[in-house]
């Protein structure tokens, strides 16, 4: 999962880089460059979900 966020984030700063550089008309390379931001968030939250440290796993509690 941490390969894949690393990989999005890569993907999401080129995609926005490609709409600013190729895109002419300001409504398109604003839609690229909000999807490309999208891709980033995506991608952070998948590096960052793969750092955290796994809470173990809670005990049912059960009352007699």
């Amino acid at each position: 999962m941490k390969l894949a966020g690393f990989l999005l984030l890569l993907a999401g700063w080129a995609l926005v880089l490609s709409a600013v550089i190729l895109l002419s008309s300001a409504a398109p390379r604003a839609a690229f460059a909000l999807a490309g931001v999208a891709v980033e968030l995506l991608g952070l939250a998948l590096v960052v979900r793969g750092h955290l440290i796994p809470r173990p796993a809670r005990e049912r509690n059960v009352h007699d």
